[in-house]
């Protein structure tokens, strides 16, 4: 098991959800966290909140990854040693709707794409090559069992998903003769505000996702995340499927009555 005291992990959704998790576990590991998210309230209150804990350097800052240029500028300012990011986490991402294509809203696809896919490649692209400098580096992208099996109106955001599982395979590919590291962890039904946010603030159709079934939560997730940060230099664990034990597809759910 790798030491990752003082290591700088950046974060990105992680105003909530699985990116909060993953912070919070990042910093009981002694690491460095840099957040972003566009809630800034709520990032500024949990960098706080990990560096009284953990005694952990925090920097949180506003970001919208669907805007590339703001991306680019605001990681550029970034303060001297916040610049070297040793670890990468593109959690950021959301989900819309259920329609069928042919009922779609455009809005909702555009939001998704520009989220799940292009948010992510920006934020790689400003982050990357200065990993590929030190020939050091992790890049661990947030996906989905939604990446890898389709289910009944899931059409775009199962398809930005595939994308996200295509993207991380492609970065290997790229990335094949360095030293830095891309893993997918892929997980099913997590309970987070993923579903409230599908549903534009129902709550009470959100609620009923989970209904009579154990979901995971975010930290579920985020100890898989730091299982494999964790793993020696020469260990890639390039993908992981996580999913709770009454889930045995992405559309069969063992619910209780």
């Amino acid at each position: 098991m790798e030491s990752l005291k003082g290591k700088t992990v950046f974060v990105t959704g992680a105003s909530a959800g699985i990116g909060e998790a993953v912070a919070h576990a990042f910093a009981r590991e002694g690491c460095d966290l840099l957040l972003a998210a566009r809630r800034k309230e709520r990032i500024d209150a949990l960098a706080r909140l990990l560096a009284d804990t953990h005694g952990v350097k925090t920097h949180a800052f506003r970001l919208d990854v669907t805007k590339q240029r703001e991306v680019e500028s605001a990681l550029h300012a970034l303060p001297g040693d916040w610049r070297r990011i040793d670890i990468l986490v593109n959690n950021a991402g959301l989900s819309r709707g259920l329609a069928k294509i042919q009922e779609g809203e455009i809005r909702d696809w555009e939001e998704m794409i520009d989220t799940n896919i292009k948010g992510l490649l920006y934020v790689t692209r400003a982050v990357l090559p200065e990993m590929v400098k030190r020939n050091s580096g992790h890049v661990i992208n947030i996906g989905s069992i939604a990446g890898h099996q389709l289910y009944p109106g899931g059409n775009v955001y199962c398809a930005t998903k595939f994308a996200v599982n295509g993207l991380s395979q492609g970065m290997r590919l790229d990335l094949l003769g360095t030293d830095i590291r891309v893993t997918s962890v892929d997980p099913g039904m997590v309970r987070t505000e993923f579903s409230e946010v599908r549903f534009r603030g129902d709550r009470e159709r959100a609620r009923g996702a989970y209904a009579n079934f154990t979901p995971l939560t975010g930290e579920d997730i985020a100890e898989v995340v730091v299982f494999c940060a964790t793993r020696p230099p020469h260990v890639d664990v390039a993908e992981v499927i996580v999913m709770p034990t009454g889930q045995a597809s992405v559309n069969h759910i063992h619910r209780t009555a």
